[in-house]
């Protein structure tokens, strides 16, 4: 088993990941990874997503093997990703990957034989965020069926809004897409979840859903997608959410303000004391939830 695309994990699958990251967090279970070792190969810059795996497999018992950004590979010496990609493969039990080009962790899957897990390809999924979102709104909701549920920021770039979108459409939730309008979320995700009969409402305007929804998951705009510093520049500052905005909003009692992380200033951090505010918390649960997902591909469990 791989983990690709949240367009082919199954709600049943999404589920039992979720409980089984909830046990862990609880220590219900006990798994013991010790005879296995994961390459973590980050071709992309990160910090979350890499500590993340890194904490999840060494708290299991596992060990890692980390490679950060293409200049530490030889690749920089000339080989080939595959041949890169089918050495490592010769070393480890799993392979975990980052990388700006879309698609490049399915070449993965089809050039090795151990598991792969996409750890962010491009402005195309990154479906372990999606899945520790959704461990978060279970957790903190009580459950995902029929959340409603406001994306807001770049929803054409952002690779963390295609993944959970893909993931929320599972459990028939209302979405509400809010974003400027040349970001607006690609054509043919509008068509899919027409096809999924999902509820879905396209704006820009924040104030107008703030009352109505149960989560709001904040992206920052992906700057690093633009084609150049100007058509950034004219929209990086399209939204902010302030504490002073939410005092003054009759939100419902469960509401949640999600964020994947990095933010830059579309959350202000008056806001992080606030009951709502759960991104870190968040962060936290990618931990518990990459254990679940290292454990079942690894089969541990």
């Amino acid at each position: 088993m791989d983990i690709i695309s949240m367009r082919s994990i199954s709600k049943d699958e999404i589920t039992s990941l979720i409980d089984l990251a909830e046990k862990i967090e609880f220590r219900s279970i006990d798994i013991n990874i010790s005879d296995r070792l994961v390459a973590l190969l980050f071709f992309e810059p990160s910090t979350r997503t890499a500590f993340s795996f890194d904490t999840a497999i060494k708290r299991l018992g596992g060990k890692t093997l980390l490679m950060q950004e293409a200049k530490s590979s030889s690749v920089q010496k000339g080989e080939s990703f595959a041949d890169t990609i089918k050495t490592v493969s010769q070393y480890v039990d799993a392979i975990v990957i980052r990388s700006a080009v879309e698609g490049a962790a399915r070449y993965t899957s089809e050039i090795v034989d151990i598991p792969v897990i996409n750890a962010g390809d491009g402005a195309n999924q990154h479906p372990t965020q999606a899945l520790l979102d959704l461990y978060t709104i279970k957790k903190r909701q009580g459950t995902v069926e029929n959340r409603k549920v406001a994306i807001v920021g770049d929803l054409r770039y952002g690779r963390a809004v295609y993944s959970l979108v893909y993931g929320l459409a599972k459990f028939n939730v209302e979405l509400y897409l809010i974003s400027p309008e040349h970001l607006q979320i690609r054509p043919y995700v509008r068509d899919e979840l027409d096809a999924m009969g999902i509820t879905y409402h396209q704006g820009d305007d924040i104030s107008s859903v703030l009352e109505e929804v149960d989560i709001m998951y904040v992206t920052r705009i992906q700057r690093e997608r633009f084609a150049g510093q100007y058509e950034y520049e004219k929209v990086k500052d399209s939204y902010q959410i302030t504490r002073d905005m939410i005092e003054a909003c009759n939100l419902k009692e469960n509401f949640t303000l999600m964020h994947p992380l990095p933010r830059v200033n579309e959350i202000t951090t008056d806001v992080d004391s606030l009951p709502c505010a759960h991104y870190f918390q968040q962060a936290k649960n990618g931990v518990y939830m990459r254990q679940a997902v290292m454990a079942t591909l690894l089969g541990a469990v």
